[in-house]
């Protein structure tokens, strides 16, 4: 849907070179009846560079592209009305042009959920720790099959877990029989204080829907807009307070293996490659069984402690839930799993609700320095 939308304001760019042509004398060009005048050319001229920059800005990435695309309609239309009768019809794709910037806008302009994430992770980086490394010293109180984790994820030496981010991608569905939708998702997680701030754009039907969970302290909220614009999950409460606690978690021993030296985190032996957990944040303490392979690696964590969110995110379901991992590999010095999925355990039967892989992990991130500093 992105690649045809940057195709159309391209080739719209492209057209507007008509203008000059026909303004210059650069070609013969008899479909256009009125004249145009020089002076327009530039503007003419103006209009397509802002277009074919719009399909650019759009394909590479920045994300105030829509403001190029609103100045670009701007201009492009004002040289239409000076040609009315041989360019109306060109009003057509600003039209639908419009509607796209307007859905950049929504998306990531500055009253977004994304530019509200990005605050809320900007505030954080902001809190500068100078953090000691774990040594095997910290080990010795977790139980054997945890500390062979740690070291096979190559904690050991490394500085203490302040904080990372992670960016995966994959699919994830509402429920049982509910169509899968595509993702990418971005998660900064702090650990002085605890908080986790997680952004997810999927898209389903062509329609583009945001999802971001915000949980600092010790409250949790997980808002989801579809096509930026509607709400149609607002879910809070005491249930999401303690889902999201099992949440944080789950990533302490999927990303960030090092930080299970973690006092808040009591543990106990169950087995020869498994351990029980329990991890306390605020009022809540939940509970966690974490499953390991003769390797040392984490293959899965079950809790019971998590409650699957209804449709509208009014109520709330509480059943076991898993995270199988697999496909161990080296992030930046680091061996962890590179795929996973997250199960509920319903009384109807299981269903896997998501399936991600990581695609790239960094710990104790600073906040971008002030180049006039």
């Amino acid at each position: 849907m992105k690649l045809l939308f940057a195709l159309l304001v391209a080739v719209h760019g492209l057209i507007h070179l008509l203008g000059p042509a026909k303004a210059l004398g650069w070609a013969d060009l008899p479909q256009l009846t009125q004249p145009v005048k020089k002076g327009m050319a530039l503007v003419w001229l103006l209009a397509s560079t802002l277009l074919l920059s719009t399909a650019a800005a759009l394909l590479t990435g920045p994300r105030w592209w829509w403001a190029v695309g609103a100045a670009a309609i701007i201009v492009s239309q004002i040289v239409i009305a000076t040609s009315w009768t041989d360019a109306r019809y060109g009003t057509i794709p600003n039209v639908i042009i419009t509607a796209g910037v307007a859905l950049g806008l929504l998306s990531n302009g500055p009253w977004s959920l994304r530019a509200e994430y990005e605050r809320e992770v900007a505030q954080r980086l902001g809190r500068s720790v100078a953090p000691a490394r774990v040594t095997e010293a910290d080990l010795a109180p977790l139980p054997d099959p945890v500390q062979r984790y740690v070291r096979l994820s190559g904690a050991v030496g490394q500085p203490r877990v302040h904080n990372f981010r992670a960016r995966f991608h994959g699919k994830i569905r509402s429920g049982p029989d509910a169509t899968w939708m595509s993702f990418h998702g971005e998660q900064y997680n702090f650990y002085e204080p605890p908080s986790r701030l997680f952004f997810m754009h999927a898209s389903m039907f062509g329609l583009p829907i945001q999802v971001f969970h915000r949980f600092v302290g010790p409250s949790a909220t997980m808002r989801v807009k579809v096509a930026s614009a509607v709400t149609v999950v607002d879910a809070k409460g005491p249930e999401m307070d303690e889902g999201e606690t099992v949440t944080m978690f789950n990533d302490l021993c999927v990303f960030a293996p090092g930080g299970l030296i973690d006092p808040r985190i009591q543990w106990q032996t169950s087995g020869p490659q498994s351990a029980d957990a329990s991890f306390t944040n605020g009022r809540h303490t939940i509970h966690a069984a974490l499953e390991f392979n003769d390797r040392g690696e984490l293959i899965n964590f079950t809790a019971d402690g998590r409650a699957a969110a209804s449709a509208d995110g009014k109520s709330f379901t509480k059943m076991p839930w898993s995270t199988p991992l697999a496909g161990y590999r080296e992030f930046g010095g680091h061996q962890l799993m590179a795929r996973g999925e997250a199960i509920w355990h319903a009384a109807e039967g299981d269903y896997t609700y998501l399936v991600f892989e990581l695609d790239e992990i960094e710990y104790n991130v600073a906040a971008p320095r002030d180049p006039a500093d």
